[in-house]
């Protein structure tokens, strides 16, 4: 699942080829439409098929920006704002191309399920090959109440108290502390990858209990995260399985990481181990991370 860095190598890539352009047609898949015709939200959620085509036709692109894991698309209308919030799910990927045959990767043109036809020429192209991916058209944030209660960005000033003030509440004491820091309540935009990194070089068990790390370790880690996190985004994220920028190129922050995906710790050469936790596959070094 992209997380944070790659979701910001997206908004990054798609900023200066997309604002200030106007959508004059918007054309979905025949599975969306089979979904929604069953009762169903495949990707586009929270409006009728016929509201979100008809609404956001016409609208001008004047900022993407990123919040967590999600994207942003700011919108303009008859001098009325709107948001369009994409997240990318398991698979999703954005491509700005001229023609639908410029997506270059048959797995992702076989699965395109959203087209934003600009006025000026060219498509903006959604394609999310297992369809966990999702796109809301609101007027404004506070009309999906879940982006409200996503944790500061870890990058801001007050997002590390936020992680201690959080972790020390009672519902999360015994909870492993990589179900914490995955938990998009207490730090916004770390997952599976990114916590395995950051929980193996502060040398912590990802299993351990939250209560059992010292608040001086708790602060270490969250600096980890931060700095794993900015590291990542400047190699352009991920590429582990179907991440993509919006011309279809992999990151190269998969050549970096040193336990996520590993059979031997890098550090020692022992055995890794793997265990489940929070429904993820954690691996760490059992001689390493106590």
């Amino acid at each position: 699942m992209p997380e944070l860095p790659e979701v910001e190598g997206v908004v990054r890539e798609l900023s200066p080829v997309s604002i200030g352009r106007t959508i004059s047609e918007v054309q979905v898949s025949d599975v969306i439409r089979r979904s929604k015709g069953l009762g169903k939200e495949a990707i586009v959620k929270g409006k009728t098929l016929e509201e979100f085509i008809d609404e956001l036709a016409t609208m001008k692109i004047v900022d993407i920006t990123r919040r967590s894991k999600y994207i942003y698309f700011h919108l303009e209308k008859e001098g009325q704002l709107y948001l369009l919030v994409s997240h990318l799910g398991m698979s999703g990927a954005w491509f700005v191309v001229d023609e639908l045959e410029d997506v270059v990767e048959q797995k992702f043109r076989k699965h395109i399920h959203v087209v934003l036809k600009m006025e000026d020429g060219g498509l903006l192209i959604y394609s999310d090959i297992r369809r966990f991916g999702e796109l809301r058209l609101l007027q404004r944030e506070e009309d999906y109440l879940p982006l409200l209660r996503m944790a500061p960005e870890p990058f801001d000033t007050d997002a590390e108290e936020h992680f201690i003030d959080m972790a020390a509440l009672p519902k999360y004491g015994r909870k492993p502390i990589k179900e914490v820091i995955m938990d998009g309540h207490v730090i916004s935009g770390c997952g599976n990858i990114y916590a395995t990194e950051a929980l193996f070089r502060r040398k912590i068990h990802p299993g351990r209990a939250t209560e059992r790390v010292s608040e001086k370790r708790k602060r270490e880690l969250f600096r980890e995260i931060v700095d794993v996190l900015q590291e990542s985004i400047v190699a352009g994220g991920s590429s582990i399985s179907d991440y993509r920028n919006i011309n279809g190129e992999a990151g190269t922050m998969q050549t970096r990481l040193k336990m996520y995906g590993k059979k031997l710790c890098g550090k020692c050469g022992t055995d890794t181990k793997s265990m489940k936790i929070a429904g993820r596959t954690s691996v760490y070094c059992p001689q390493c991370q106590r």
